[in-house]
């Protein structure tokens, strides 16, 4: 599904990898990830494919990682995230180089979900249910015409 020169990207990268990784999976496998929530169940079905298929972590390492790209992404399209690179402690406690800022102010570690989710599996772990049990994501709300008067 893709392919990494084993360096991760810094958070300024996250989005261009992201969507250089959706581009070359929907090329080649016409799959429908559109950066909506619903997606994230299309994520949750290619980790278990993964698993089902016995693939390693080790051969499954620039997959997930480009899964975890797409899930952070999500998160910064529809929950008003960004994408920040974490300091030393961050790093040590999550296991990867960036994850993103919720507008709270909470860091969330989209790639260590998707890590997760190939290591035990199980819909405790789905990144659907992941998004929207987030604590810090941004409410959309519609804006209605105001009635004066």
């Amino acid at each position: 599904m893709g392919e990494t020169d084993g360096r991760a990207p810094g958070a300024r990268g996250m989005r261009t990898y992201a969507t250089g990784f959706v581009t070359r999976v929907t090329a080649r496998h016409r799959l429908p990830l559109d950066y909506s929530v619903a997606s994230l169940r299309v994520v949750d079905f290619l980790i278990d494919g993964l698993r089902k298929g016995g693939a390693d972590g080790e051969r499954a390492q620039a997959v997930l990682f480009g899964l975890g790209a797409y899930v952070g992404e999500v998160l910064v399209r529809r929950a008003g995230a960004v994408w920040v690179d974490l300091d030393a402690d961050q790093r040590a406690c999550f296991g990867q180089p960036v994850g993103v800022r919720m507008p709270d102010g909470r860091v969330w570690n989209p790639i260590g979900k998707v890590h997760n989710r190939f290591r035990t599996g199980g819909p405790e772990e789905s990144l659907r249910t992941f998004y929207l049990t987030l604590h810090g994501r941004a409410r959309r709300t519609a804006v209605r015409g105001a009635r004066t008067g």
